[in-house]
């Protein structure tokens, strides 16, 4: 699959990539490397960096943990990836992409802090309130970058992370409410449980906004 890109490519340099842990392959009951379409993916990155860019291992090491965990990658050596451009909600979403998978990114604290431009101190603060949770490896996820990036727009109207905590609150009191709600879709395995689950969550959504807007 590699040679007609990369002609040079030999089972030893494989190897050596796998040992330098650029590539981690799934080993069968009897000891064969097996390798998925990612693994071949991840191996046309590398030695594509090798051979255009003349990237040295660590800086491939780097982009791959960053390609890893959703950043954009850069083509220059010493260009600096960044955080992808997600954009906002709508302000009530479709049912369609209400319980669907998020998009897989995993920010660390210094990277959610760069994307949104918010120091050290609002972030802790914003963690302090439970506006934002980081996973067990203490990494972020594209819905904290969002709140953060609220957050942040929040802040330019002297709206401090103390001054947010409602909308935690209030957002946990409509989540207990709609796992209520839907229980008995939730508990269903099939594509139509899902799909009136997801149903739920909009009607909730949108009950939600038209409130807010009523009131202002």
């Amino acid at each position: 699959m590699l040679r007609p890109d990369f002609p040079d490519v030999t089972i030893s340099k494989i190897r050596f990539l796998e040992a330098e842990g650029l590539v981690r392959p799934e080993r069968t009951p009897s000891g064969y490397r097996s390798f998925s379409e990612d693994d071949v993916e991840r191996l046309r990155f590398v030695l594509t960096a090798q051979r255009d860019r003349f990237w040295p291992l660590r800086v491939i090491r780097e982009a791959l943990d960053a390609r890893d965990r959703g950043l954009e990658v850069p083509d220059a050596l010493g260009a600096r990836t960044h955080v992808p451009d997600l954009g906002a909600d709508e302000e009530v979403p479709a049912v369609s992409t209400l319980l669907g998978p998020d998009r897989e990114l995993r920010l660390t604290r210094t990277e959610l802090a760069k994307a949104t431009g918010l120091d050290a101190a609002t972030i802790e603060a914003l963690l302090t309130y439970g506006l934002l949770t980081p996973d067990s490896g203490g990494h972020f996820d594209a819905r904290a970058l969002q709140v953060a990036h609220a957050a942040s727009a929040l802040a330019a109207y002297g709206l401090e992370p103390r001054h947010l905590r409602p909308f935690r609150t209030a957002a946990d009191r409509e989540i207990g409410l709609l796992r209520q709600v839907s229980a008995p879709a939730r508990g269903r395995s099939d594509d139509a449980g899902r799909a009136m689950a997801a149903e739920v969550l909009h009607h909730c959504i949108a009950l939600h906004t038209a409130l807010v807007k009523a009131g202002l």
